[in-house]
């Protein structure tokens, strides 16, 4: 939920149905009073987190990949709507491959998590 407003949010879990799953990491801003209210109102099934475990969620790897090659533009962007230009043409332009590659390492990254004991992972 990388800065992520909750009202956008909950209608997209709602459209997946009773059964979707809120996962966030726990980041203070995730976890402040407001936001806790306005999910347990909204009644939104949040996954149980450890306090001090590593990142799992693919989409920081998707911000990395996405700012490498925003990066790679020279001069950098001359204002935000270069900038936004460049991020979504960056965004489109993301391999398919790397995305399902996120995607299926899902299984893998809780795997070694609870081998790690919640511990660091390669991940």
């Amino acid at each position: 939920m990388r800065s992520c407003n909750p009202g956008l949010v909950v209608p997209a879990l709602q459209a997946i149905g009773p059964r979707a799953i809120l996962q966030d990491d726990n980041a203070p801003p995730h976890r402040s009073a407001a936001v806790n209210t306005f999910i347990q109102q909204a009644r939104v099934n949040r996954m149980l987190w450890p306090a001090n475990s590593p990142d799992l969620n693919p989409i920081d790897h998707m911000w990395d990949e996405l700012c490498r090659r925003v990066q790679q533009h020279h001069p950098p962007p001359a204002n935000l709507g270069q900038l936004l230009k460049w991020l979504q043409q960056e965004w489109n332009g993301v391999p398919r491959a790397f995305i399902c590659n996120l995607i299926h390492s899902m299984r893998q990254r809780c795997v070694e998590c609870l081998a790690h004991n919640g511990g660091h992972t390669r991940y």
